[in-house]
């Protein structure tokens, strides 16, 4: 799946396998609308937590600042078969809504498409 364009942008851990692709959606607090995230999207927060189950759900991926292996979004990625990326530590300053990029949950490597 890796084409010349791609770049690694940001490192993690490789919480749940899978490589997909998509947009970006930065999620910086509760207040927002499930509404505004579309299926498909790439979930980008600091941490999730069980009240962003309407949004995780549409989610193609999942993307965190913080977290381990136990972690929430590494145990409901898990359980969903989506791709995760933990403990990068910075993936909400690093990704922008509206960017696309490739999430490889095994290696724990987020790529700029």
């Amino acid at each position: 799946m890796k084409t010349k364009e791609s770049k690694i942008i940001l490192k993690g851990t490789g919480a749940s396998v899978g490589e997909v692709e998509g947009v970006v959606k930065v999620v910086k607090d509760l207040d927002f609308s499930s509404a505004e995230f579309k299926e498909g999207d790439i979930l980008v927060t600091r941490i999730t937590n069980p009240s962003m189950i309407m949004i995780i759900t549409k989610a193609a991926a999942i993307v965190t600042d913080i977290g381990g292996l136990t972690s929430h979004p590494s145990i409901v990625s898990r359980e969903l078969g989506i791709p995760c990326v933990v403990g990068t530590e910075k993936a909400t300053k690093v990704l922008k809504d509206g960017m696309k990029i490739r999430v490889d949950g095994k290696k724990g490597v987020i790529y700029k498409i």
